[in-house]
C-alpha cells in the first residue's frame, strides 16, 4: 500500500520544517476530528518564490507555482500536527486568496496548482470543495495565501 509519504518522495517534494508564527495565531487548531490551517504562502527557505499581483507582475503559471508552494507548505503544517499524513480522511475545503490587479479574473486556475497537488498526494481524500477569490492586496506582497479545512482521523 502506497502511502502519503511515498506520493511526496514519487513527486520529488521535501516538506519544510515549520516556522513558529510572528504573529498572534497558531498554524493549525482542532476541534473533533477536523483541523482548520491559518493561511500560508509560497515561502520556500523562508522567502516567497514570487511576489506581486496576477494580471499585473505575474503569469497565471507562475501563480500556480506559488499556489504549489503553498499547498507544500500546508502539508508540512498538517504533517508537523498529526505526525502521519495518513491519518487524513479527507481534505475538506481549501480557500484560495489570490493577490490580483484590476481586471483579473482567473483565480480558479491559479488556485489549480493547489488542487491538482492535493489530489495527486492524497488521492480521491484529495478532492475538496474549493474557493478561489481574488484580493486587492495580500500580505507581504505574496501573491497566493491558502487555509484548509482537512478530516483525520484521530485513532481514538
Amino acid at each position: 500500500m502506497t502511502t502519503i509519504e511515498d506520493r511526496l518522495k514519487e513527486l520529488d517534494i521535501q516538506l519544510p520544517p515549520v516556522s513558529k508564527p510572528r504573529f498572534s495565531y497558531v498554524p493549525i487548531t482542532q476541534t473533533g476530528n477536523l483541523l482548520f490551517l491559518s493561511g500560508q504562502d509560497c515561502r520556500k527557505d523562508g522567502t516567497l518564490i514570487h511576489r506581486g499581483k496576477l494580471g499585473k507582475d505575474l503569469t497565471i503559471e507562475q501563480g500556480q507555482e506559488a499556489a504549489r508552494q503553498t499547498i507544500i507548505n500546508c502539508i508540512a503544517v498538517l504533517k508537523a500536527y498529526l505526525d502521519d499524513l495518513d491519518r487524513v480522511t479527507r481534505i475538506i475545503k481549501v480557500l484560495g486568496f489570490v493577490n490580483s490587479a484590476d481586471g483579473f479574473v482567473d483565480q480558479p486556475y491559479v488556485i489549480n496548482g493547489a488542487s491538482d497537488l492535493l489530489e495527486q498526494v492524497f488521492g480521491d481524500k484529495g478532492r475538496h470543495a474549493r474557493s478561489a477569490v481574488g484580493m486587492n492586496e495580500l500580505p507581504f506582497d505574496t501573491p497566493v495565501e491558502i487555509e484548509m479545512i482537512v478530516e483525520f482521523d484521530s485513532w481514538d
